[in-house]
């Protein structure tokens, strides 16, 4: 029972962990990247669409990514979604390919970048100790039906905290990285 919590907890805090990775991907360095545009959205036919859905998005080089839709009426919508997104990005069509040249960040750009990161590491901290919370809750409610003793319910405490530190590390080690990368010209 106790190895079923500690399992389940565990998985919970690879998903905060996975989640907070999948966050810092979308915050963008000075470098092209094309999940850039993955939260990107387009209207195609009525229904909003990912960018990848109706065009390849490639980085040229550092500096540039391409986009080329896969049907040319599309050209005009998908420039316009690039344009309106939170990225602050003005893309350029040339044709039926879209060239969007990434800026090179301010200092006070990339402070705010790194605010931001720090704010998604807050939340996948807090997820992590809302999934200890669960654990230790479900832990104490088999020690009140006394299907375990108090020295097993401590002892899955502990193991739960361990989880928990290891986790919280994680999450420190994946913020320390982004901001390097953002603070870094």
């Amino acid at each position: 029972m106790i190895d079923d919590i500690c399992k389940d907890a565990e998985q919970r805090m690879k998903k905060s962990v996975a989640a907070l990775a999948g966050e810092l991907m979308k915050v963008r360095t000075g470098r092209a990247h094309p999940s850039l545009l993955d939260h990107v959205t387009v209207e195609y036919y009525g229904s909003q669409v990912p960018i990848s859905q109706v065009a390849s998005v490639v980085a040229a080089d550092a500096r540039m990514l391409t986009v080329t839709p896969y049907e040319k009426q599309m050209v005009g919508p998908v420039e316009k979604a690039i344009m309106t997104s939170d990225l602050g990005l003005n893309p350029a069509s040339a044709g039926t390919v879209i060239r969007v040249p990434m800026p090179a960040l301010t200092e006070e750009r990339r402070r705010d970048l790194v605010r931001v990161v720090r704010n998604e590491a807050e939340h996948a901290r807090v997820a992590i100790r809302n999934v200890r919370r669960d654990a230790n809750g479900d832990v104490k409610s088999l020690l009140k039906e006394k299907e375990i003793s108090e020295d097993e319910m401590r002892r899955a405490e502990e193991r739960v905290q361990k989880l928990t530190d290891k986790y919280i590390a994680e999450v420190d080690a994946a913020l320390e990285a982004k901001e390097k990368d953002l603070m870094a010209l």
